[in-house]
């Protein structure tokens, strides 16, 4: 795929410190164009790319996801709550990543089965030192996949755990027939296995899964995915090594290198969008520059992916094993008042730019992408949901991937892209971002995003045939840091978008300043 960036640095009174932008402060238009590609090659978005993570972490799982089954206020599922299961099936999340994660490695998942009542606490050492009860396990995560219609992804205990302890999970919850683990899982009230396909094996074990160097890692999961499965590997597990931490490349070329290909499917890459790392900013008062520099963090996931992808292409060109981005998305500060160890933060206009951005990246690389993890699901970082007692609101973030989701299983078009410049001093960054694809009834899809601050930015799209037919919608608010709030539950929502003109084969779109567009065209 092809694309060219130009334009000149744009100075706006933001850089003066101006904490949020508004739209009305723009008379500005700037023209920007987008052409379709012809390929032969024809490359699936796999609709794993839009799977979601929920770890042991705050109040994602406990007071979340969870309420407990003697709950009386909150409608529920045998302690699920109702509402977030129908907000998350409206998404069609393909899968749900848990128990970590930090979490993960910490986690013995037999504490987690049999009698509630029976099963020993543990201490979370890694996100604010609470101890949990254990009431949430493996059972209660499963049938909570079901609920959601969603496939399960579990991240195996390598750094604190055993080999049989991994080898004995994928027994408890897989084999059909008679087994020491087997017969466990019926004696606990299920007689059918759940098929669980996807599998981590450890989470970030370059840090807090046990700070290993890459060469010993790879040598850990051999060992660890020889005995997950037998040698030919039967039980079709999907097993996922533990990759690198942004632009870390080295840990890339070593596992590629060591790890025999048909032990692994996919390599893990985490990268979080932040102001700096020491020292976040805020989640909603962030300023032009915070902003800026946020943005720009956000789309280092073209330089990563393109980067990590090019040395799997040097090990396996024909593209076997997936590049799986299981975690991503906007990390600040947690909000005022709360514990700093459970990253509850809101979620602003900003956090939609990340997330379109983001996805966009992802659905273009969907060659080597074909699996991704937003970070997280409730009540945590990134999340798509946030409760309050018996409240629940939709995020921003909620509702960029409920307008992406026709992206899922649909065939990608590639793009040319040649978009002006979204500046900051003297750093730029491309103001334009756009994904297509043409889904399964022949409809085809632009997602558009424009993450400029205060410029409206006009796109002329050459489009591959001529289309008849021509709706939208748009994702925007008045200011920047304008964000759903339980008082406020739908000041961002998406809304019907007339800003796009179709004559022949050629579109033209005026997207104002920090907005999400997806089109549909027949």
């Amino acid at each position: 795929m092809k694309k060219k960036f130009y334009g000149k640095a744009l100075r706006t009174s933001a850089m003066l410190g101006i904490l949020f932008i508004s739209q009305s402060l723009s008379a500005q238009v700037s023209t920007n164009a987008i052409k379709f590609n012809t390929s032969d090659k024809k490359i699936t978005i796999n609709k794993h790319i839009y799977g979601h993570f929920a770890e042991h972490l705050g109040r994602c799982i406990y007071g979340g996801f969870y309420v407990g089954e003697d709950n009386t206020t909150i409608p529920h599922t045998a302690g699920v709550r109702n509402d977030i299961v129908e907000a998350l099936k409206k998404l069609k999340i393909p899968n749900l990543r848990w128990p970590g994660g930090c979490f993960a490695d910490t986690y013995h998942w037999k504490d987690g089965i049999g009698p509630k009542e029976s099963r020993p606490t543990i201490v979370n050492t890694w996100w604010g030192g609470v101890t949990e009860n254990n009431s949430f396990g493996t059972h209660d995560f499963l049938n909570m996949c079901e609920l959601l219609e969603t496939e399960p992804y579990l991240a195996g205990n390598v750094g604190s755990g055993e080999v049989q302890e991994l080898a004995d999970w994928v027994q408890y919850v897989n084999h059909a027939g008679t087994s020491p683990m087997a017969d466990l899982r019926k004696k606990n009230g299920r007689e059918n296995p759940w098929k669980v396909k996807f599998w981590g094996v450890g989470n970030e074990a370059w840090g807090c899964g046990g700070n290993m160097t890459p060469e010993y890692y790879a040598d850990v999961y051999r060992k660890y995915a020889t005995f997950m499965s037998d040698w030919t590997n039967t039980g079709g597990l999907y097993r996922i090594a533990s990759g690198a931490n942004g632009g870390d490349y080295n840990w890339t070329e070593v596992l590629m290198k060591k790890i025999p290909h048909s032990l692994v499917d996919g390599l893990a890459l985490h990268h979080y969008s932040n102001v700096e790392w020491n020292k976040k900013g805020p989640a909603t008062g962030f300023t032009h520059e915070q902003y800026f520099k946020t943005m720009k963090s956000a789309w280092h996931m073209e330089e990563l992916v393109n980067k990590h992808s090019a040395i799997m292409d040097k090990y396996d060109p024909r593209k076997r094993i997936a590049l799986v981005v299981d975690e991503w998305g906007g990390w600040y500060e947690v909000e005022k008042g709360t514990n700093p160890g459970f990253l509850y933060q809101q979620n602003t206009m900003r956090d939609a730019m990340i997330a379109g951005v983001t996805l966009n990246v992802f659905n273009n690389h969907a060659e080597r992408v074909r699996m991704a993890n937003l970070a997280q699901t409730v009540n945590v970082l990134q999340a798509v949901i946030l409760t309050e007692g018996e409240k629940m609101i939709l995020t921003p973030t909620y509702h960029v991937m409920e307008m992406y989701k026709v992206h899922q299983d649909a065939t990608l078009i590639p793009l040319s892209v040649e978009s002006k410049d979204f500046a900051f001093g003297n750093e730029k960054i491309p103001a334009i971002h756009a994904s297509a694809s043409v889904n399964k009834e022949g409809v085809t899809h632009i997602s558009l995003v424009n993450i400029d601050a205060t410029v409206k930015h006009e796109i002329v799209i050459d489009l591959d045939k001529n289309y008849k037919d021509l709706s939208g919608r748009i994702l925007t608010s008045k200011t920047l840091t304008d964000h759903n709030t339980f008082q406020a539950p739908d000041k961002i929502k998406p809304t019907a978008f007339t800003g796009a003109k179709l004559k022949n084969n050629q579109l033209k779109v005026e997207l104002p300043p920090f907005s999400v567009v997806v089109l549909s065209l027949k």
